[in-house]
């Protein structure tokens, strides 16, 4: 059976290809990786989240390891993926943790976390697909041992995070657990800052409320109905494995993660931080205007955490980040990390004085425009279609009235048309589908390129 990993590891519908068998398939194929890699001295962290059976397939993955003779580490409770990551970068380990992150209740998936504690790039998932199946001897001196990856975590954040500035915020705060593995954690943490906050959906489900746990606007309508009815609030949430954040400001409204980059960049920038931006070739150009405007350097990557993570270890970066909700900043792990992320909104809210919204409206003021965006899935027959037509859209001129001024095809083909305008077209990777991404600024511009594109 077909095993796959994607932008961010192996998920599958549990029951189907997330069976013990597959499962079983891939812990080994990880283990005789670290095992031909670094040897059987290193520590291997395992963690999962809330979903229906991720703790006893992890337990299963546990003991697999510790009688192949890697010393395991064994999360003593559902742990979000940042907080394991972190824990592998602190003890030069690898992790392994079982989540589907936003994906339906029926998913299930396996994430390899190497020791640098961000996403496996693809040289390292294809050498552990290549080693499916293949058997390897066993070391000596396993062991078990359960742990508890919070206490380290908190101890981190608190070095990073200015937890005296936000204590002086005068919002209140409304927080979605979402029955995710954030329950625990970032409540945890704002008790511990001693800031008040109502909350809601705060315990585990692996049906995850009939939803999905996934902090967009169609999961969020008890959040911002809370937030519409509590004055001067605002409401956080974050995924099911907490690498990835939903904010909703004070009028109720969902402020889109590339606002947020923009607004923490600024920040950074102001508190002191040094280097680049990252961002992927899917983020709005805002984020490019606002580094512009603020002297930052911009690093554009492919489509995935894995590329910003890359980028993040391999440069001087003030913040990374990435169009679906993830980010992380320099100090940190280059992986997402959906608790630091609401913890920086707070901590910018706290220093400025202002509410959220109005450093959404002091960010289009930097920017000096606005971005509209929007995006339409074109389904092709099967996946022999895909290059054909990419090859048709790098031989554009124009589109329209407007000239292509520019090609990028780091991930599919991205078009600018002058520097406040863009169409990227992209495969989707898993289906005969390309994704065709429009942005502009100004809302009349951008329904007309919509019109005039055509592949």
């Amino acid at each position: 059976m077909s095993i796959h990993f994607g932008t961010d590891g192996w998920r599958a519908v549990m029951g189907k290809e997330f069976n013990g068998e597959n499962v079983e398939r891939v812990i080994m194929a990880i283990g005789k990786y670290v095992a031909d890699t670094f040897g059987y001295d290193k520590p291997i962290l395992v963690g999962y989240d809330p979903r229906k059976s991720a703790d006893e397939y992890a337990g299963f993955t546990a003991n697999v390891l510790k009688a192949k003779g890697f010393q395991v580490y064994f999360s003593s409770r559902v742990v979000p993926t940042p907080v394991l990551a972190y824990n592998a970068k602190r003890m030069n380990a690898c992790a392994i943790m079982f989540t589907a992150s936003h994906n339906p209740p029926e998913y299930l998936g396996i994430k390899f976390i190497p020791d640098y504690a961000g996403p496996a790039t693809s040289e390292i998932t294809d050498a552990i697909l290549d080693n499916l199946d293949k058997g390897f001897p066993s070391g000596e001196n396993g062991a078990f041992i359960k742990t508890d990856f919070g206490p380290k975590y908190y101890e981190h954040i608190a070095s990073i995070v200015n937890f005296e500035k936000i204590q002086s915020l005068k919002t209140h705060i409304v927080y979605d657990g979402l029955y995710s593995a954030s329950i625990g954690y970032f409540d945890e943490i704002l008790k511990y800052i001693g800031i008040p906050f109502q909350s809601i959906h705060l315990y585990h489900d692996f049906e995850f409320g009939g939803g999905m746990p996934d902090p967009k606007p169609r999961f969020l309508k008890d959040l911002i109905t809370k937030v519409k009815n509590t004055p001067n609030s605002i409401g956080l949430a974050n995924d099911g494995d907490a690498d990835r954040f939903g904010i909703i400001n004070e009028k109720g409204e969902y402020v889109s993660p590339n606002e947020i980059i923009a607004i923490l960049l600024k920040y950074l920038v102001k508190e002191g931080y040094k280097g680049s931006v990252v961002k992927t070739v899917g983020s709005s150009l805002l984020i490019d205007v606002v580094a512009e405007k603020l002297g930052v350097n911009v690093i554009e990557t492919a489509v995935g955490f894995k590329h910003v993570g890359e980028a993040m270890r391999n440069n001087q970066v003030i913040i990374g980040g990435e169009e679906s909700g993830g980010l992380s900043i320099n100090g940190h792990i280059p992986e997402k990390d959906g608790l630091l992320a609401n913890l920086l909104v707070l901590e910018a809210m706290a220093d400025s004085g202002k509410a959220l919204y109005e450093l959404q409206e002091d960010i289009y003021e930097l920017a000096e425009n606005r971005f509209y965006t929007d995006r339409i899935d074109f389904k092709l027959d099967n996946v022999d279609e895909i290059m054909p037509i990419m090859d048709k859209v790098l031989g554009f001129k124009t589109i329209g009235k407007y000239n292509i001024t520019s090609f990028d095809t780091k991930d599919g083909v991205k078009m600018m048309l002058g520097n406040k305008t863009k169409i990227l077209v992209r495969p989707s990777g898993t289906e005969p589908l390309l994704r065709i991404y429009f942005e502009a600024n100004s809302e009349e511009k951008l329904e007309y390129l919509k019109e005039e594109f055509v592949i």
